[in-house]
């Protein structure tokens, strides 16, 4: 459990452990947006998926093609995110992914992004929260724990590290 301490600064109670295990590193490949335009709270894209790999110390596979990421830019900057995909282990497992998430910082980097250009890591806020859902079996731990996410946006590519909160 977290307790607030001074302002703004907080420091866990005797006794609670939260950690966070990296599960696995997915790379999107991404196409060009759909500009749905100005929806009234904000303005709508959508990023098709193409496809891409996740690997990492519990799994790897594929990201099949067909997904996408509802991005809904808010009046105040920041972009909510919203991707629906589907990932396969390299043992056959489908797993279907919900990831929702926001995007934001200085003006002039979150510019660069939408221009598809490169900017330096950790120089804006991109932090997810995913679900999964999986048969049972070996990966249906996915269906029962918390997990976060923190992303890149690349040119072509989003990459996202996934972490299971424990």
């Amino acid at each position: 459990m977290l307790c607030k301490g001074g302002e703004g600064q907080f420091h866990r109670k005797k006794g609670t452990t939260i950690r966070f295990e990296h599960i696995f590193t997915a790379y999107i490949e991404v196409g060009n947006p759909i500009e749905v335009g100005d929806v009234g709270d904000g303005y709508r894209r959508v990023i098709p998926i193409l496809g891409g790999s996740f690997e990492g110390p519990l799994m790897r596979g594929k990201v099949f093609p067909g997904g996408a990421d509802y991005q809904l830019i808010r009046r105040d900057g920041v972009t909510e995110l919203l991707a629906h995909y589907v990932i396969e282990t390299d043992d056959g497992t489908p797993i279907y992914v919900v990831n929702k998430g926001y995007r934001h910082g200085p003006k002039e980097i979150i510019d660069q992004i939408f221009r598809g250009e490169d900017v330096p890591r950790g120089s804006y806020y991109f932090k997810t929260s995913p679900i999964f859902e999986v048969r049972s079996g070996r990966y249906d731990f996915l269906n029962k724990m918390m997990f976060v996410g923190e992303g890149i946006r690349k040119p072509t590519e989003v990459e996202v590290a996934f972490y299971q909160v424990s």
